[in-house]
């Protein structure tokens, strides 16, 4: 058996990694992007991209037969209770051909589009999260997704015809002490038999779909070899290939039906042709499939809250207290609007990217990352309310409520299966990091060399120079814009005034961005909390932009909802923008390393430790459990 712990790196090398991985390339426009340079191209989301009639017909087919699986034949309860989805619930989604939605018809899948693929995640979710986390794991990042963008025409016909029919699939690419750090992963492929095959070696950690799976993404890495350079590489890996062990099924706070695991490689023989793309190419396939597939989070993140403001509304509007519902109550009225608004701007954002997506005219890298963002952030805190709208019941479970003859409604599965959302596909503050590199890149291709330390003086003032020119053509355009003219956006009625906003805003902040950047120069990918304010602030900017784009769409009683929830959001972009200079992130952080190196250990004092043990905070996988897969429920096959 091998074993083998992370590959140690500095920062500087896990850098570079991270920025090799990156597409550096802008070859279509992007509307974020265009938003945190300070220009406002309503043009790019305006008038909507308009949907196909033929694939939106297919699409609702589809959709309603789905919609009848779940209502007749899957039953959440029995998920959450048993915690695992029946063989009969996966037998159901693959008999209507469930996980092959976004596989071309060409393979046997049924070629729906982002927009309708979503929309299917937000009906599977409504029935339990996980069924959603089982769809969009094998879909929207499993085999199907990075075999159809980059793989073969062989791979495709071997495949993708498979997953179709549900062979379920899975992405292994955590570590247990590698997470948004490529750089360290340490599970190996070693060329063997003169090329032709490659021995994986490693352990994988949180892999969803990975106890049930027939086919895996693994990325693993080459080591140099033949004149290659190596470096981390995709394939696609049989999971029943001898020397690969499920050593565990994790259990989670929420999501208790999703089939994820600890997966081991030993000496596991992978042929050749089972690669994806080439050597080292493995991060930037990952990065480019999570470009649209991060969609899914924001898709059953608002199947969630549509949930709860529904939960919220029949509850607020029966629940008397004080000779009133208490929806009369402001308190809790307060809470239903900003539920009820921003459910509108959730779907709004989703709705944008995957029709973006659908286009294929936009580059949506940005887009997808907000939605991804805003969305899971939103919808943590709208589960939040639920449970404080419901009280005590809200606390309460499901099957309690049951037992005592009221109504069985899990608030409180709700937020437990909301949270995850927050970490999956990149968390938060990961998020943060990526969207905010992605929105200071014209700077950095305009002045990053004079910010380097590693570039000599000779290229400093070659660097200086093109900055100069760069700054000195962009830096005028922020002084005006048709956000000061009180009659730009006219066409957009009561919700003009907010479009406005956005471009003034988009401008503002495009200068406070160049002010961080002047201050601190190289210093400023440091500042984590400045930068986190300046994605957020567009997050806010690109939700009222959607929201208000598709209530005008519509022209109907959505121009309120949009109206509101643009008021709401713009009060949250003030306060980001102040907080932007006036904060506590120097005393927070000096704070903190005071805390880290032992000086406030007393105010730890009076309680008790309930955790178990002493041993490490991440171990190996139990060496002892190699022999035999403990956990692997394998399904029927589908070859």
């Amino acid at each position: 058996m091998t074993t083998q712990g992370a590959r140690d790196v500095d920062e500087r090398e896990a850098r570079k990694v991270a920025e090799e991985a990156r597409e550096t390339e802008w070859r279509l426009p992007s509307f974020a992007k265009e938003l945190y340079l300070g220009r406002f191209r309503l043009d790019l989301i305006h008038p909507p991209p308009t949907p196909d009639a033929e694939a939106e017909s297919r699409a609702q087919a589809f959709l309603e037969q789905l919609r009848t699986v779940c209502t007749t034949e899957l039953d959440g309860t029995v998920i959450e209770r048993e915690a695992r989805i029946p063989d009969e619930n996966v037998k159901a989604l693959a008999r209507i051909g469930a996980f092959g939605m976004k596989i071309p018809e060409r393979y046997g899948g049924l070629g729906l589009n982002h927009t309708a693929y979503n929309r299917a995640l937000m009906l599977a979710t409504s029935v339990n999260p996980s069924i959603g986390a089982l769809l969009s794991a094998h879909q929207s990042i499993g085999v199907p997704e990075p075999v159809k963008l980059f793989g073969t025409e062989e791979q495709k016909q071997a495949y993708l015809p498979r997953c179709a029919r549900g062979a379920i699939s899975a992405f292994l690419l955590t570590e247990p002490d590698v997470g948004s750090d490529p750089a360290r992963l340490s599970t190996s492929a070693t060329p063997v038999d003169d090329g032709a095959a490659y021995e994986l070696n490693g352990v994988k950690l949180w892999t969803t779909n990975g106890v049930v799976a027939e086919l895996l993404v693994v990325m693993a890495r080459v080591g140099e070899h033949d004149g290659s350079p190596g470096g981390v590489t995709a394939f696609v890996v049989e999971a029943d290939s001898p020397g690969i062990t499920v050593e565990n099924r994790n259990a989670f706070m929420g999501l208790r039906g999703i089939e994820n695991g600890v997966t081991r490689f030993d000496k596991v023989r992978v042929p050749a042709e089972n690669r994806l793309g080439r050597e080292g190419e493995g991060l930037k396939i990952a990065l480019t499939t999570l470009n649209t597939g991060r969609l899914s989070i924001p898709a059953t993140s608002t199947a969630g809250t549509k949930w709860c403001l529904k939960v919220a509304r029949e509850w607020a509007g029966q629940r008397v207290q004080w000779g009133k519902p208490i929806g009369r109550h402001a308190a809790v009225a307060h809470k239903i609007a900003y539920m009820a608004a921003t459910v509108f701007a959730q779907e709004s954002v989703l709705e944008l990217s995957s029709r973006m997506a659908d286009e294929g005219r936009r580059d949506i890298r940005i887009e997808a990352a907000l939605a991804k963002l805003w969305c899971s952030e939103t919808g943590w805190r709208i589960a939040d309310e639920l449970v404080q709208i419901r009280g005590g019941r809200g606390y309460e479970t499901a099957d309690s409520l049951r037992a005592r003859g009221e109504r069985a409604v899990p608030a409180e599965q709700a937020l437990r299966d909301q949270r995850i959302n927050r970490i999956f596909e990149g968390s938060t503050e990961i998020m943060h990091l990526l969207i905010a590199r992605e929105a200071v890149d014209a700077h950095l291709q305009a002045a990053g060399d004079v910010i380097d330390p590693d570039v000599a003086l000779a290229g400093k003032a070659k660097a200086a120079a093109r900055a100069t020119g760069f700054y000195a053509k962009w830096l005028p355009q922020l002084v005006a814009g048709p956000g000061q003219r009180p009659r730009a956006f006219a066409e957009f009625g009561r919700l003009a005034p907010h479009l406005r906003y956005v471009e003034r805003a988009s401008r503002r902040l495009a200068r406070q961005t160049f002010y961080g950047m002047a201050r601190w120069q190289g210093k400023l990918e440091k500042k984590q909390g400045f930068l986190s304010r300046v994605v957020d602030i567009g997050a806010e900017l690109f939700a009222i932009a959607a929201a208000c784009t598709r209530a005008h769409a519509r022209g109907d009683e959505s121009v309120a909802l949009a109206d509101v929830f643009a008021r709401q959001s713009r009060l949250r972009v003030e306060r980001l923008f102040d907080a932007l200079w006036s904060n506590t992130d120097s005393a927070d952080e000096a704070l903190t390393r005071a805390v880290l190196e032992g000086r406030y250990i007393w105010a730890e004092d009076g309680i008790v430790d309930v955790s178990e043990g002493t041993g490490p905070w991440i171990a190996e996988p139990r060496p002892d459990a190699s022999k035999e897969n403990v956990a692997r429920r394998m399904l029927p096959s589908t070859r």
